[in-house]
């Protein structure tokens, strides 16, 4: 029998599903509906948008004080950034002729640039902060967030703490 994965292992692996999503996009030909070509970013921008949910209001507030006090600082200013680059992501999507040049590659563009900009938060995250997952969160905490990575969804409406521009 092995053993549960740490919360860290599991929240890893979600990064690597939504990078896996955002690549398989940037590497698709448009065919078919914008819906169905899109749908692997559309996807990922979901799972991303839970994602930082799950950090900022299950996470970070368990792990804000002390030594991860900057670090969380500094993922939550990246978040912000995200945030507002998924926004306009959402805009690409949605104008017409997303499936035509130069809009595609505009949209490429925009994705390979997001692909950066999470491998470099969570070339930080999972060294630095997943590591406390396990160790620093109280039982209950853990035992909610376990449950939430089951079923849980980003309630309607909700934002990131830092979405609106700096």
């Amino acid at each position: 029998m092995t053993a549960p994965a740490t919360l860290a292992e599991v929240l890893t692996v979600e990064h690597r599903a939504i990078d896996e999503g955002i690549e398989k996009f940037v590497a698709a030909s448009p065919g078919g509906s914008v819906q169905e070509w899109a749908a692997p970013l559309v996807d990922s921008m979901d799972a991303l948008r839970r994602h930082i949910y799950l950090e900022e209001e299950l996470v970070f507030p368990q792990l804000r004080t002390g030594p991860l006090m900057m670090p969380i600082m500094v993922m939550l200013t990246e978040h912000g950034e995200m945030w507002r680059r998924m926004a306009a992501l959402d805009a690409k999507l949605a104008s017409d002729g997303v499936d035509q040049e130069p809009h595609r590659s505009e949209a490429v563009a925009a994705c390979r640039e997001m692909l950066e900009l999470l491998d470099s938060h969570n070339g930080k995250e999972e060294p630095i902060i997943y590591p406390h997952l396990d160790s620093d969160m109280d039982d209950d905490s853990q035992a909610f967030l376990r449950d939430f990575l089951t079923d849980g969804t980003t309630p309607d409406g909700w934002e990131c703490e830092r979405a609106a521009a700096r």
